[in-house]
């Protein structure tokens, strides 16, 4: 297929990305820094930022499905990545007749949502360093899912748990609105995007995957995403 990528230069984009291609996919990778991203066979690279309605319709162009892997860093500042970026993406593929779509979002937006039975992930560090520094980005990715669901594409949402880095794609779950479990590798997350390409059963439907093997524990997670990632970012 003829993929375009949005966010493809972000820690999931790049994992995206790598496994596309190795699919046997061509791909379009749209990014604000085409720059980090080396050059490969059947890999088409586009500076685009996804405020741009104009710079968005001209990269969906030819393309058979769209992924958004868009992803921001906490901020008590208003955020618009998210929606805005779908708000183009949705009418650019809906000007062009590209009708798949898949796109990232979070766990914590299922009402449902429980990431632990702990006590003290649950109620000190979850609400402390997740839920208030990251209220404007939780309301930009309620505001994006509800873009999607309006609009009249194939769309499924992929709703992740807290994401770390890992060496290879592992056996997930996936299963609709919410699963069990803390964590989302990237690699996963980036195969469950993929794998709905070929994939009718969650279209127009909200899912979330989790990695069961190889996860984290909870101080090395907070070390490696919260102190390491951020400076090198």
């Amino acid at each position: 297929m003829r993929l375009i990528i949005f966010g493809a230069s972000g820690a999931t984009g790049r994992r995206l990305v790598e496994q596309a291609l190795r699919a046997g996919h061509d791909v379009t990778a749209v990014t604000r820094r085409p720059e980090s991203i080396p050059p490969r066979d059947r890999l088409r690279v586009v500076r685009a930022d996804v405020a741009d309605a104009h710079a968005v319709e001209a990269a969906i162009v030819g393309g058979d499905a769209v992924l958004s892997a868009l992803g921001v860093s906490y901020s008590r500042k208003p955020i618009s990545v998210y929606s805005q970026g779908a708000t183009n993406i949705v009418a650019a593929m809906s000007h062009h007749g590209v009708k798949r779509l898949v796109v990232v979002s979070s766990a914590p937006l299922d009402p449902a949502y429980r990431a632990s039975d702990s006590f003290f992930f649950t109620r000190v560090l979850e609400p402390v360093f997740m839920r208030i520094p990251g209220r404007t980005l939780y309301d930009d990715l309620r505001r994006m899912e509800a873009v999607v669901r309006a609009s009249d594409l194939d769309w499924t949402i992929i709703r992740s748990r807290w994401l770390f880095d890992a060496a290879a794609v592992t056996d997930y779950r996936l299963a609709e609105h919410s699963v069990d479990g803390m964590f989302t590798s990237r690699a996963d997350l980036a195969a469950s995007m993929l794998a709905q390409l070929g994939d009718d059963r969650y279209v127009r439907t909200v899912v979330g995957v989790t990695t069961t093997v190889g996860t984290p524990s909870v101080i090395r997670q907070i070390w490696r995403e919260g102190v390491i990632r951020p400076k090198r970012s």
